[in-house]
């Protein structure tokens, strides 16, 4: 997942909080979250990383969008457990809909699923 950051944020690296599995990393000017290597992550810690980093997007504070490439989403919603949503997401690919989801995206998804 990419994180694109405001203008008034030069860099955001590091934890966002504690039972993700996750954090943000930087690699040649760009953010991404990156999965903690041996820790241990939550079957849902992906996709509440991605929720939490799209509606931090929200307040345009920090981070003004996010993009999830559809893999990456469906697999996250899989780990989840929340086999509807995942296969929406595959569907949506499938039938060349999307092939990565923004901020908003997540935060539809969020709502029409109940994640």
């Amino acid at each position: 997942m990419k994180v694109i950051l405001s203008k008034q944020c030069l860099s955001l690296t590091g934890c966002l909080g504690q039972g993700f599995g996750y954090y943000l990393q930087e690699r040649k000017g760009n953010f991404y979250g990156i999965r903690q290597r041996g820790g241990s992550v939550p079957p849902d810690g992906h996709l509440r990383f991605i929720v939490l980093c799209a509606e931090l997007a929200q307040n345009k504070l920090h981070i003004t969008d996010i993009e999830v490439p559809w893999l990456e989403l469906q697999t996250a919603l899989y780990e989840a457990k929340c086999f509807m949503a995942s296969g929406h997401v595959r569907q949506n690919y499938y039938e060349k809909f999307k092939a990565a989801y923004d901020a908003r995206d997540i935060l539809n998804l969020k709502i029409t699923f109940g994640l």
